[in-house]
């Protein structure tokens, strides 16, 4: 069969790169063209073997899947790499994509789901394991929440009274919960509006929900 996906697998672990091998046995169109247990093993075969996909774990002895996958992407660019991996630890997650990898997949994957993302991987989609995307978003969303303070030069405590504004707290009912006064309540919530540039409380509360401070 000609133009078969041509797939190299790196992982130090015998027993995972022989499951690979036999789940992508029987897929016809996607190809083992070559194995490592170690970044010298595959340093030295990657430019005969030319992939087109590395499958490559990310605790690796000496070099790591984020280090091994720098260099690929700084050397072989047009291999697209393929982190697959038991661990969903953020900063392999992250690290992982920092360094230029196109997939994160858990092991735990079933072998349709990996073919299937060998396949677009090599078609020039990027793809996480579902079990990650939720962690990448609440990830962005944080950084957004965070940007948007910054932007708006509003103090955690702010953030807070616009939390309670929201909830439909009173002046009275935020004092309380602050231990503040209703006269500082009051100096605050002013201070809020003119740092978010709006007239108003619902005014406050709309463009805090719009900027996902809330």
């Amino acid at each position: 069969m000609t133009d078969r996906l041509r797939v190299f697998l790196v992982d130090d672990h015998p027993i995972v790169r022989q499951g690979v091998r036999s789940v992508l046995a029987n897929h016809p169109d996607i190809e083992i063209v070559g194995e490592a247990d170690s970044a010298a093993t595959l340093f030295a075969l990657l430019p005969e073997r030319q992939p087109d996909v590395l499958l490559l774990d990310i605790r690796m002895p000496r070099q790591n899947g984020i280090e091994i996958t720098q260099r690929v992407k700084r050397e072989w660019p047009a291999v697209k790499v393929i982190i697959l991996t038991t661990y969903e630890d953020d900063e392999y997650l992250f690290g992982a994509l920092r360094a230029g990898a196109e997939g994160y997949l858990l092991k735990s994957a079933s072998p349709e789901v990996l073919a299937s993302a060998i396949r677009q991987v090599a078609a020039g989609e990027r793809l996480l394991s579902p079990a990650l995307v939720g962690k990448l978003m609440r990830e962005f969303g944080e950084l957004a929440r965070h940007q948007a303070q910054i932007a708006l030069g509003l103090s955690e405590q702010e953030i807070e009274v616009l939390r309670l504004i929201a909830a439909g707290a009173t002046n009275r009912e935020i004092a309380d919960r602050l231990y503040w006064s209703e006269a500082t309540v009051k100096r605050k919530i002013q201070d809020i509006l003119e740092k978010m540039g709006v007239a108003n409380r619902p005014q406050a509360v709309a463009e805090a929900a719009k900027r996902g401070l809330l």
